[in-house]
């Protein structure tokens, strides 16, 4: 029998290893909120075991309470020995203290009483054994990248709201002195009094727009004629659509930035309008191709039967089926273009015309306060998350509709 599909030896490893795993996670939690030092001890390592043992013999269904007794007597063993998941710096305050512990230890035993949860004690069998690893990767999965995708994002927001006096003292304290008031703001007021920030948020906007609107106006012909149309190398072309993201833009850069200065269309919106489709549109059209053969081919039919032309078919039957479609796409594109940095970086030099990424990338400068980088970076970043975040059940919607015939 393998000795890890023991219930026992299962929860003193998991229960270790997520101890571990939570006591890291907290520390570095409470370090960027607070500022002071908090670390994980190889303590956390036993004191977990423990918990998962404790969570094997008593845990189980009818017995929710237990996390909660699990963590008081974690955290009154702490306060009253000294032996603790954490080690806190002594210029840690009181609150940030007990904050620490408490979390380090409620979401040990909540989290050990989820992931041993129907294990027995003794023998398991092979899907009880991997029913609570596969628990205990899904944790750590969640907590891995939500960290990942969450630290940069906060230390980007709470650099931006510091002074520069506080940067100079200590770079790497991102907590947040509330005393402030609104003068925590100072920087983004600063960014758009001084900055002419304003000017690049309406002209990232307007551009991106117009690359929606040229990528959807060749788009969507282009991907009807794909998925209903028969013509020679029809096949062909519709598996090469995405052949050009073979090629690195970077590579195509160069050519691009002589054809363009060639033509006089380099520092100028227009050709950052002509140039952002050329990367937009391969990927709007295999996007629509799939969704347009998605649809059932019998209501346009049915609408050709009725005297009505190809396009009045495509403009009053095949459009708004395909408005899911057309939000995510739109979506898609719209970020691409707000996001795109290479192009404006290498075609824009005029700041009266900057967008927002050549803007913010304007401010890397040791001339320009780190703060400021920082407010210009959340600038750039919180329209298109709220804009994502809002309309994510759309794009989602979109993307999977057409990939199951109707």
């Amino acid at each position: 029998m393998n000795p890890f599909r023991i219930g026992y030896v299962t929860a003193l490893l998991l229960g270790a290893l997520w101890c571990l795993i939570i006591a890291t996670t907290v520390a570095v939690a409470m370090s960027f909120a607070t500022g002071a030092g908090f670390r994980p001890v190889w303590l956390a390592l036993p004191l977990g075991a423990l918990m998962g043992l404790a969570c094997l013999r008593w845990g189980g269904h009818g017995r929710p309470l237990l996390p909660a007794a699990l963590a008081l007597a974690m955290l009154g063993l702490a306060a009253l020995s000294g032996l603790a998941p954490l080690a806190i710096a002594p210029d840690a305050s009181g609150p940030a203290r007990w904050t620490g512990l408490i979390a380090a230890t409620g979401f040990t035993a909540l989290g050990m009483w989820k992931i041993l949860e129907k294990t027995p004690e003794g023998a398991l069998t092979r899907h009880v054994f991997e029913a609570a690893v596969i628990r205990f990767l899904t944790g750590f999965g969640y907590i891995f990248f939500t960290a990942i995708v969450v630290i940069p994002f906060y230390v980007m927001v709470m650099t931006s709201l510091k002074n520069q006096a506080a940067l100079v003292q200590n770079p790497l304290d991102f907590s947040l002195d509330l005393s402030q008031g609104l003068g925590l703001f100072r920087s983004y007021v600063e960014l758009m009094r001084d900055y002419n920030f304003g000017s690049y948020l309406w002209t990232s906007f307007y551009v991106s727009v117009l690359t929606v609107l040229i990528t959807l106006a060749f788009a969507i012909p282009g991907a009807y004629a794909v998925a209903r149309l028969r013509f020679r190398g029809q096949k062909v072309f519709s598996r090469s659509i995405l052949l050009i993201y073979m090629v690195p833009m970077i590579v195509l850069a160069l050519p691009i930035y002589i054809a363009f200065s060639m033509t006089g269309l380099r520092n100028t919106l227009f050709g950052i309008v002509l140039i952002y489709p050329v990367t937009t549109i391969p990927v709007a059209l295999y996007m629509l191709q799939g969704y347009f053969r998605g649809l059932p081919s019998e209501v346009e039919e049915a609408g050709l039967m009725d005297g009505l032309s190809r396009l009045k078919v495509i403009w009053t039957i095949t459009l708004p089926l395909s408005l899911p479609a057309l939000a995510s796409v739109s979506l898609y594109v719209f970020m691409i273009a707000w996001n795109e940095f290479l192009l404006a970086f290498m075609l824009l030099d005029d700041p009266g015309k900057f967008t927002l990424t050549r803007g913010i990338a304007s401010l890397n400068s040791s001339e320009v306060p780190r703060q400021h980088l920082m407010a210009g970076s959340v600038i750039a970043t919180v329209p298109i998350m709220v804009l994502f975040l809002g309309l994510e059940r759309f794009m989602t919607k979109g993307l999977t509709a057409g990939s199951v015939k109707g």
